[in-house]
């Protein structure tokens, strides 16, 4: 109720005073920090809405320079807030909530509050306001009126608790007609993360490109160039010295062998033959079974999934899992792989580590790489990692399997 009617208002009232003096120069310095301020509230109010009601509530707001500079940065934060559609919004919510959001807060206190006074009457002040006093319909005269007042109480409070989580619902579905993103700003948040996704998938691809590249000219390449000038001394020498010839022979078949097990490895790092004839389930165990530290594997999914997010799961397991191999400093590692059919279909994996924890995503480029691999397919990655452990890194990619063959 204070929040709705005293801050909300109070905003509503500066906001509207600092907007006014921007006709003098004054507001311009004023109303980016007092529209800080109510979207700091808005978003109070969102976080309880999802927490009290279970009602989801984005932020609408488009991004804001990074930090005002001088005069010119507080007039340009200015105007891309007050070109902000969602600003607007947040102004209408601010004497909406003011007024019917303060007497949907105040209903459900109001009802579990008459209730108990009628009980209150009941237990003797009755005789205190008899003849004065009415509770409601009855008048207060004589015991009789009391218990009438105890039978009106406990119907308003049942009234109260059947209706109090309703009304309170009712207060957030009408924060959130007002402070949840317009369609219109989701598709454009929407054009926007595709758009950086695409970038991210462009440049995964180059590097991945010339990582291949890379290994091919400096192991199989140079190897397979090496094996060709040792059978060109072999045709020169298998009749003048038949001994040495054979003892290159023999050279250039382990040189030979070396270049196949280079390309088997290129090959299982680009789409390793078990991810893509038995599944992510087979393949995430046999990737476990590579580690050097033990790792518990629980799989728990349907079927097969689209090559590209099978794919794209495997190897950020992959990074997980050696990123935890090689910095955690941990004895045991979890891994749990399983589908859900929550909001439209997700394959969750996490992996869970007794490491020293510390873990941070903005330190370090393969987290961020990971996220980079999940981006093109709307993935998630969520890290816990508190000092002293345990880290779990969780990974969701919103995804439906394949229908059987």
């Amino acid at each position: 109720m204070v929040l709705s009617l005293g801050v909300s208002l109070a905003l509503f009232l500066l906001t509207l005073v600092s907007m006014v003096l921007m006709l003098l120069g004054l507001g311009v310095f004023t109303t980016p920090w007092l529209l800080h301020l109510v979207r700091m509230h808005a978003n109070q109010r969102r976080a309880l809405a999802g927490e009290w009601a279970g009602l989801h509530i984005g932020p609408p707001y488009r991004p804001l320079p990074p930090g005002p500079r001088g005069v010119t940065g507080h007039v340009e934060c200015c105007v891309i807030m007050l070109k902000d559609p969602a600003t607007w919004r947040d102004f209408v919510w601010l004497i909406t909530d003011a007024v019917f959001g303060f007497v949907l807060a105040l209903l459900p206190v109001a009802l579990i509050g008459y209730g108990i006074e009628g009980w209150v009457m009941f237990a003797g002040v009755w005789r205190a306001v008899a003849g004065d006093y009415w509770y409601g319909f009855i008048h207060l005269d004589t015991f009789g009126d009391a218990a009438q007042c105890a039978a009106l109480g406990s119907f308003v409070l049942l009234l109260g608790l059947y209706a109090n989580p309703h009304l309170i619902t009712a207060h957030f579905q009408l924060a959130r007609g007002l402070l949840a993103p317009t369609r219109g700003a989701r598709l454009a948040h929407r054009v926007e993360q595709l758009y950086e996704t695409r970038h991210d998938a462009v440049d995964s691809s180059a590097a991945e490109l010339r990582r291949i590249e890379r290994d091919l000219h400096d192991g199989a390449q140079a190897r397979l160039v090496a094996m060709g000038m040792s059978l060109g001394t072999i045709e020169a020498l298998i009749e003048h010295d038949p001994a040495k010839a054979k003892q290159m022979i023999a050279q250039a078949r382990e040189n030979s062998a070396e270049a196949l097990t280079e390309l088997r490895d290129l090959v299982r790092g680009i789409h390793p033959p078990v991810l893509a004839e038995r599944g992510l389930g087979d393949a995430a165990e046999a990737l476990a079974l590579r580690m050097q530290l033990p790792v518990e594997v629980d799989v728990e999914l349907p079927g097969r999934f689209a090559e590209p997010v099978e794919s794209a799961a495997y190897f950020a397991v992959s990074e997980v899992l050696t990123n935890a191999v090689k910095h955690a400093e941990a004895e045991h590692i979890w891994l749990d792989i399983h589908y859900t059919d929550d909001a439209g279909g997700m394959l969750r994996i996490a992996v869970t580590d007794d490491g020293q924890g510390g873990a941070d995503v903005s330190h370090g480029s393969g987290i961020a790489g990971i996220e980079r691999r999940l981006g093109p397919f709307d993935g998630i990655l969520a890290l816990s990692s508190p000092p002293g452990g345990p880290t779990m890194v969780t990974m969701e990619i919103p995804c439906r399997p394949l229908a059987p063959a």
